[in-house]
């Protein structure tokens, strides 16, 4: 059974591509921000596996199923890292979880009944607030004095995360989000609410 747990804490930080496992011993102001980044992008990762989570449920059999199903396949990628680093770095994860599982089927799901186009602006708005959220963590990132592992590490993934959430965004617009009834008014609420629950999961 040791040796059972010492292979998945093994695999697990090799999963996470970091070698040293002295998160801890940050310096604490350091630690503090990463914790945060971490919590905050974990949560909003969960809340975008659950808004595809609906949008399948409604729209699954239809012709943009497919299209729905690689984005959903690549947010349940960038949830899982997130995922090993609470778990590998000893970060709290936040309290709303519950609420965010919710709120994010019942949003891809009510805008999935809309239809089509009224998913697809879920996807430009949701995308499009988590893309303007990563680029100011990497450029907190890119201007720190911090030059450990963790940083490096964290910088990397969360490149690859927004480039992949802009794909996600440019996906949308060229199915027919800015078609959807009341395009702007709906894009508009949706971030909003996007805004809101970045503030809090940091916090929360």
């Amino acid at each position: 059974m040791a040796l059972f747990k010492l292979s998945r804490v093994i695999q697990t930080r090799c999963n996470l591509g970091v070698r040293n496992v002295s998160f801890q011993s940050l310096d604490p102001a350091t630690r503090k921000v990463y914790s945060r980044f971490i919590r905050v992008d974990h949560a909003g990762e969960f809340g975008a596996d659950r808004i595809y989570a609906g949008q399948m449920a409604v729209l699954g059999k239809t012709d943009v199923g497919p299209t729905i199903q690689h984005m959903w396949d690549q947010e349940k990628d960038h949830l899982q890292t997130f995922t090993n680093m609470i778990s590998e770095y000893r970060v709290r994860p936040t309290v709303l979880h519950p609420l965010w599982n919710i709120a994010g089927f019942a949003l891809g799901a009510g805008t999935a009944l809309i239809g089509k186009e009224a998913a697809m602006a879920c996807t430009v708005a949701v995308e499009e607030s988590i893309t303007d959220h990563y680029n100011k963590q990497l450029r907190y990132l890119l201007d720190s004095n911090d030059k450990s592992e963790y940083r490096d590490h964290l910088l990397k993934k969360i490149k690859q995360f927004r480039d992949e959430e802009m794909e996600h965004h440019d996906t949308g617009l060229e199915h027919g989000a800015v078609n959807a009834p009341a395009y702007q008014v709906l894009k508009q609420t949706i971030q909003a609410g996007c805004l809101a629950a970045i503030w809090l999961s940091e916090r929360i």
